[in-house]
């Protein structure tokens, strides 16, 4: 050990504890249970047994422990993103993948193609890009890795300018933030226009975070540290007093978060604006303006008479094997098709085939809190998924790998269009396309939503 620093050794690291003791002693006070302090014992602390603590100080550690509960802030509002409270309909037990038998398998493929035809499967190619990117994108300092990022970046922002929703007067709330570089392209190609709010959720900490490069004045950043299914928009204190329309944006957005997302945007936070007797928006966009008529019922919930607060939704897709059939909320698309959560539960898990195929890996699969911000060549959210889950016991000799990875995209345009029935029935105009190519991400589909312009019925 070094001189002054503790003398416990540790393993992981492979390096002595670099703390400092107190004077006199060998260890610090985490290790100090490693010599005889006056019979003092150190035990694990309750709230997280990675470190510990004097026994006779357990009591007012408790009360500063950084693992303790803290108090919830006045945006969290416990499961009003969750979907589906009633378990009833949940089957007890999902048999695996690999305990099915070829005919079980062979009437499951059966099902999902019968469910897919006449379904939109050849999805237009919306591969743009954006001025605000254009420096970073050749810069010969970014290594392979930024620069997929960069150009999955430049394209979404290129979709959001083609759809009209980078401009003033926006809310702009980035889902699965990470360390919030989306947004940061937002502000930067937003940088000489007024009146820009950014919010970014995140439920986990954070670290590399890039809001620190945003000094300008006029635009307001802010984190959220929540989870997307207990978080209520409407109560965020900046949206609150400001009221400006939200922009809801995100970067692989695994699986279930999407549906929350999405829920959180259409569902909690427009059905808590909707009510309320409010000054008009400020102005925006062409394909966000849906004005209310004066003379008009609100008797449909899912048409668009009432101002929308949400001008536009923009979310990169990803990790279909991670949906939730409690969360999802394309569940009445797949009922009214005789699906349901059984079939639901096979089709999320043989969306893998997709991008994997049979394949193992041994990197960790990604998170939705990890989001884009992988330093390694690895494809960002690959899923790891043993032999038992791919069910290559069963598939062996009766699929090839380009029919697993047909089916693997029948799953996954078939999740993604119960999401876009779920839009259109809430009054949006929602599209399914490809924003960048499969070479820089396997998962290269983007979900784009604006209100549908309302059209008012002839009077007779």
């Amino acid at each position: 050990a070094q001189p002054g620093r503790c003398a416990h050794f540790v393993q992981r690291k492979r390096r002595f504890c670099r703390m400092v003791p107190a004077p006199g002693r060998r260890f610090c006070g985490e290790h100090g249970h490693e010599e005889e302090q006056n019979d003092r014992k150190r035990i694990p602390c309750p709230l997280d047994p990675k470190h510990t603590v004097y026994e006779d100080q357990l009591q007012k550690h408790l009360k500063k422990c950084n693992s303790r509960e803290k108090p919830k802030p006045v945006y969290f509002v416990q499961d009003i993103n969750a979907g589906l409270k009633d378990l009833a309909e949940m089957p007890e037990k999902q048999v695996p993948l690999s305990s099915l038998s070829i005919e079980e398998l062979g009437n499951l493929i059966i099902k999902l193609k019968k469910a897919s035809n006449g379904l939109e499967l050849h999805l237009k190619e919306q591969i743009l890009s954006h001025h605000a990117l254009q420096e970073a994108l050749n810069d010969p300092k970014n290594g392979e890795s930024a620069f997929k990022h960069l150009k999955q970046q430049a394209s979404i922002l290129g979709n959001m300018e083609n759809l009209d929703l980078l401009g003033p007067g926006r809310c702009f709330v980035e889902f699965g933030a990470g360390r919030g570089k989306l947004s940061h392209w937002v502000d930067v190609a937003l940088e000489n226009v007024e009146s820009v709010q950014f919010l970014l959720v995140e439920r986990a900490t954070t670290r590399f975070k890039v809001d620190g490069k945003h000094k300008r004045r006029d635009s307001i950043f802010e984190r959220l540290q929540v989870d997307i299914q207990h978080l209520c928009l409407n109560k965020v204190p900046i949206l609150e007093k400001n009221k400006l329309p939200v922009v809801g944006i995100g970067k692989h957005l695994c699986g279930a978060a999407t549906d929350l997302a999405l829920r959180c945007l259409v569902e909690s936070y427009t059905t808590c604006c909707d009510g309320e007797d409010e000054e008009p928006a400020p102005k925006r966009s062409r394909a966000a303006q849906t004005e209310v008529a004066p003379n008009n019922s609100a008797e449909n919930e899912s048409s668009t008479e009432d101002r929308k607060p949400v001008a536009g939704i923009v979310i990169a897709l990803c990790c279909h094997h991670k949906c939730d059939w409690t969360h999802y909320v394309g569940r009445e698309f797949f009922k009214s098709i005789g699906l349901g959560p059984v079939e639901f539960h096979y089709f999320q898990r043989m969306s893998s085939w997709a991008t994997c195929g049979m394949r193992e890996t041994t990197s960790k699969a990604s998170t939705s809190e990890e989001s884009e911000d992988q330093t390694n060549d690895t494809e960002e959210h690959e899923q790891t998924l043993s032999r038992a889950e791919h069910g290559s016991d069963t598939l062996q000799g009766i699929l090839t790998v380009e029919e697993r990875k047909e089916i693997g995209c029948l799953c996954k345009r078939l999740i993604d269009h119960g999401r876009i029935e779920y839009l259109q029935q809430h009054g949006y105009k929602a599209a399914l396309q490809y924003y960048t190519e499969s070479a820089v991400s396997l998962e290269n589909v983007l979900l784009t939503a604006v209100p549908s312009p309302f059209i008012p019925e002839p009077t007779i």
